[in-house]
């Protein structure tokens, strides 16, 4: 009898940084439904600890106004993390202007959409970062 291979699925987790505990419970609760593991942070500070720790991460949701730290200070630290480098980050905020895009761009961004979102395209979106 042949031994079948053991397929592992790699880990899909998001870290959700957010101060508004509404936008964080609505995200959570949709990434989870789409499979993925996720964790929260409510400021930027909080978001920075994480990020400065093993945990890996696929993916990084950011709103730009937190306190402690921005989002765009989040994205500048985001750089300077070897290990974190690479990972794709999702700016999703309320703050739409153009500065604001063009900005988060140049640190790095990957994406960026504005509050409100429809979960729909915000779940497209974050496959496409998954996408071979």
């Amino acid at each position: 009898m042949g031994i079948s291979p053991v397929s592992e699925t790699p880990v899909r987790r998001v870290l959700v940084a957010d101060d508004e505990p509404h936008i964080r419970r609505v995200l959570t609760t949709l990434l989870e439904a789409h499979g993925f593991q996720v964790d929260t942070a409510c400021d930027g500070l909080a978001a920075l600890e994480l990020l400065r720790s093993q945990t890996e991460y696929s993916v990084i949701l950011l709103d730009l106004t937190m306190p402690g730290a921005t989002g765009i200070e989040v994205l500048e630290n985001l750089a300077k993390l070897e290990h974190r480098k690479n990972i794709p980050a999702l700016v999703l905020t309320a703050k739409g202007q153009d500065a604001d895009r063009e900005l988060a761009f140049n640190l790095g961004a990957r994406d960026f959409i504005t509050k409100p979102f429809s979960p729909k395209k915000l779940i497209a979106r974050i496959e496409t970062f998954f996408a071979p």
